[in-house]
């Protein structure tokens, strides 16, 4: 999931680990804090009580009769008071009136106090334990217990306060060892976008390192295999885009060629022919029959150009008729090679653009076939399915081709850009001496 920062800024993978262990940290250590003071509170009531049911305990001892037995106070409660197990209590004599006669002790001082909060949330109601007690000269007095639990909370606060230290000492180091494991994940990270970037440049020649993070080495090897692949296909556009400025080049010099020797010669002899005519003596009728020769042969010449700048059948007629046109002209030229068209009426329907990149596919794999592939039988098949695809299939009995020799022929690489620029997919089929099938699914939606 992607995490924006308040200005719609994408927060870095650094930024978002940190968020999230210092987040994660933060319920840590409220949590620490809650398991902490509920133990402590815990501890502090399970100290008191028992300091408490001690009391309790000692005074039915001493006083196995109701406090009715006289005792000598001033003998006994030194020694009661003196008990470890009472430093949680305070302890007095009061007589019936209230008056306050003695304290078990003087208050105490604690030099590391803790903060009220933490003693507010710790302390519990306790009840007094109270004795009456009859003195050695007759006095009735009430021995009051109360608890004072300040020290066990002073000694809860310690604990607590090192488990809190802990705490944040685990957060912190934590913080640090994370940050450490993914600096170099992050360097990484840095240098496959650099490497990235420079791909987007146009720099495909460039290779990212090996990494010690296998799922990074793993991307990286991916990241080069893509850039092997764009600088091939960058190159093979490269060399078709020359051979097809080279070809372009060769039909214009063919085509000048052939107005110069076809036209312009056909032209100066009909010129000849009538200034000749003008002679009264010349034969008008042999003239009249040299130029209509001339006529018919430029006809000709200008019909086979057009044909092969662009066929104006394809617009007429449409595709059908045109490849029905183009294998009469190959059988004419090729008596040995026969090609058979299995080709739907409704190609015909389809767009111009279209219809003219399929029949340069289809003329440029019958001219390899006549010039390569030794065949005696082709087969074209265009066939559109439910209306959504049209499949284009040409297969021939000839010697087949290597695969070093596919990737070298500038015609199946021009075959495979018309369809990829038709948003089809392209695909050859062949094996030595077993012939060659040339396959091309194109989507008509």
């Amino acid at each position: 999931m992607l995490s924006i920062s308040r200005w719609g800024v994408p927060m870095s993978l650094r930024h978002q680990i940190n968020l999230r262990i210092i987040l994660t940290s933060l319920m840590i250590l409220v949590l620490g804090g809650a398991v902490a003071v509920w133990q402590a509170r815990t501890a502090v009531s399970k100290e008191i009580d028992s300091s408490l049911n001690l009391a309790a305990q000692l005074i039915q001892l001493n006083f196995p009769q109701g406090g009715q037995s006289a005792v000598d106070v001033s003998t006994w409660l030194p020694r009661f008071v003196s008990l470890e197990q009472t430093r949680h209590l305070h302890i007095q004599l009061q007589k019936a009136s209230g008056e306050v006669l003695r304290f078990s002790a003087v208050p105490k001082h604690i030099s590391d106090a803790p903060p009220t909060w933490f003693v507010s949330l710790v302390s519990a109601r306790y009840p007094d334990v109270g004795q009456q007690v009859t003195t050695a000269d007759g006095q009735q007095l009430t021995l009051i217990i109360r608890a004072d639990p300040i020290d066990e909370i002073s000694e809860a606060w310690k604990e607590s306060r090192a488990f809190f230290v802990s705490l944040c000492v685990m957060a912190l180091l934590t913080f640090c060892a994370v940050n450490l494991v993914f600096k170099k994940a992050f360097q990484a990270i840095a240098v496959i976008v650099d490497g990235v970037a420079a791909i987007g440049q146009g720099h495909y020649r460039q290779k990212l390192p090996d990494f010690a993070i296998q799922e990074y080495d793993q991307i990286a090897k991916a990241i080069n295999h893509l850039t092997e692949v764009l600088d091939a296909a960058q190159q093979e556009n490269t060399a078709l885009t020359l051979h097809s400025l080279q070809i372009q080049e060769e039909e214009r010099q063919h085509l000048s060629q052939e107005l110069h020797d076809e036209l312009g010669q056909s032209l100066t002899a009909i010129k000849v022919m009538a200034v000749t005519a003008k002679n009264p003596q010349a034969d008008t009728g042999q003239i009249t029959d040299t130029i209509i020769s001339i006529c018919d042969h430029l006809i000709a010449v200008v019909r086979s150009m057009m044909r092969h700048l662009h066929p104006l059948v394809l617009t007429e007629l449409g595709l059908k008729a045109t490849l029905e046109d183009l294998l009469n002209h190959w059988a004419g030229r090729q008596p040995g090679l026969a090609v058979t068209l299995h080709c739907d009426d409704a190609v015909d329907l389809l767009p111009t653009a279209m219809t003219i990149q399929l029949f340069r596919v289809v003329q440029e794999c019958l001219t390899n076939i006549v010039r390569h592939a030794e065949a005696s039988e082709a087969t074209i098949r265009l066939d559109i399915r439910d209306g959504k695809q049209l499949c284009l299939a040409i297969a021939d009995n000839g010697q087949g081709c290597t695969p070093a020799n596919l990737k070298a022929g500038f015609g199946l690489l021009g075959m495979r850009e018309r369809i990829k620029s038709l948003g089809g997919d392209f695909s050859i089929d062949t094996q030595a001496q077993q012939g060659l099938r040339i396959s091309a699914i194109i989507p008509l939606s």
